[in-house]
């Protein structure tokens, strides 16, 4: 059983020097060990501390000497993060006398807090579900201006607040099923069964909503994994460069310059996207090169999506046509580059191998064709479907997972009514829904997995 009896202690600011290092505090000894070991300008004891007040002074030790000169303020219960009293210590950052003054409040009673302990306080004491809980750490580890904005929204409880209205949808209908068992009238059981699966079948499309933004949430919250891939010599490197904007690659006019796999990432309209430049895709003798062509293939496996390039001003050749069937079953974008040259290719056999695939024409030598390329990607991450002005995306993986278990049982449920299986036994799936979904916010979930959740976070927070 947890125990949220002791006062727990942590730095809550990255390792490092820095111009200022926060140590914070969470319990009932917070106050009294501030006040054990804070002196104000003046060398006084701190006696009646307000609340949400900086004071300037200094953290001391048991001889009263001088650790650090220190900004100090007090958050009293239960208007804290933790809704615990929280004592923060804002002193310089260099990790001498960070170190110091933690070792300070463990000797005065304080011990040193576990991964996440200070938002697992304040999940555990109410002021934030574990879907708000997560969404600090998703915040926290964001590495684009959506990935944010996503994360924000949700530590403001907009998934949470969809949440609990879908769940309270299907108590209502439980509490429907209850009814026609302790009253039971045969002459409306139809109409009520009819009723019943209409209110299921929006719940499941309520939940199929959710689920709808989970694949733009992923790609939000983890960035596009996009791999650049084509022969040699169409422009693979160049286009790296061109949207990284710098000569990240090397390019020649030599076939096969590019041996291995290079990496690189940039934000699109506030989505990152993780830009791999691969080996050109051909037959070679040349050992360091069919390693690199290997590694090529791998890349488009686990990508997100496949920019395929082609020279403009070269005939399709068979290198190309085993290309165009190798990714014929990935998310494919097409680049026709070099279309400042005489035109050579045969587009309409490209359009025949990839059908329904998007055709961009470039011309990397001037520009042309790269703000197309960024649209595509933007316009891919929200599908046509949501915006990136919508509020809820489902970001997280377990989530996602949970969202599937209830739509399944809801699902269920409906194919239990059509075959006339008795509203009792048709319950069992209704109420596995309404558990999997309290999975999300922590209200129908076992204390391991908390624990566990918690675990991944970083110290200090």
């Amino acid at each position: 059983m947890y125990d949220d009896a002791q006062t727990i202690v942590a730095i809550a600011t990255p390792p490092g020097e820095g111009g200022i290092g926060i140590v914070r505090m969470s319990g009932n000894l917070a106050l009294p060990i501030i006040k054990e070991i804070f002196r104000t300008a003046s060398g006084k004891k701190c006696i009646d501390i307000k609340n949400r007040y900086f004071y300037y002074g200094h953290i001391v030790d048991k001889r009263g000497e001088i650790i650090d000169e220190v900004l100090m303020v007090c958050m009293m219960a239960p208007g804290s993060y933790t809704r615990e009293d929280v004592v923060e210590i804002h002193c310089h950052g260099g990790m001498i006398p960070l170190t110091q003054i933690l070792r300070l409040t463990i000797d005065n009673g304080a011990r040193l807090a576990q991964p996440g302990e200070f938002t697992k306080r304040a999940f555990l004491n109410g002021r934030l579900d574990l879907a708000q809980a997560e969404a600090v750490m998703d915040l926290i580890s964001a590495k684009s201006d959506q990935a944010a904005k996503a994360s924000l929204n949700q530590m403001e409880g907009v998934l949470s607040k969809r949440i609990q209205e879908i769940r309270s949808n299907i108590l209502d209908i439980l509490a429907h099923i209850e009814a026609s068992i302790d009253y039971p009238e045969e002459d409306i059981d139809d109409v009520l069964s009819t009723q019943l699966r209409e209110e299921l079948s929006e719940t499941n499309n309520d939940i199929q909503n959710l689920l709808d933004g989970a694949k733009s949430g992923k790609l939000i919250r983890q960035g596009i994994s996009t791999v650049i891939v084509g022969k040699p010599n169409v422009g693979k490197s160049s286009l790296l460069n061109a949207m990284v904007r710098q000569n990240r690659a090397i390019v020649t006019d030599i076939p096969g310059t590019t041996r291995d796999i290079i990496e690189d990432y940039i934000t699109i309209r506030g989505i990152l996207v993780k830009l791999i430049d691969t080996a050109g895709i051909r037959e070679t003798e040349d050992v360091v090169e069919k390693i690199g062509v290997e590694r090529s293939r791998e890349s488009i496996e686990m990508a997100d999506l496949v920019i395929l390039m082609f020279d403009a001003s070269v005939p399709l050749e068979q290198g190309d046509m085993d290309i165009l069937r190798y990714v014929k079953d990935k998310n494919v974008l097409v680049l026709v580059n070099k279309i400042d040259k005489p035109i050579m290719i045969d587009v309409e056999y490209i359009k025949k191998a990839l059908p329904g695939h998007t055709i961009i024409e470039t011309s990397l030598s001037s520009g042309e064709g790269i703000d197309k390329i960024e649209e595509y990607i933007y316009n891919m991450v929200f599908s046509g479907q949501i915006t990136a002005n919508d509020e809820i995306f489902v970001t997280n993986v377990r989530h996602e997972e949970s969202l599937f278990d209830s739509k399944k049982h809801i699902l269920d449920a409906i194919d239990a009514i059509d075959k006339g299986v008795p509203l009792d036994l048709v319950s069992i799936d209704i109420r596995e829904a309404w558990e999997k979904l309290g999975f999300i916010t922590g209200e129908t979930i076992s204390e391991d997995l908390i624990d566990r959740i918690f675990s991944k976070f970083c110290l200090g927070k």
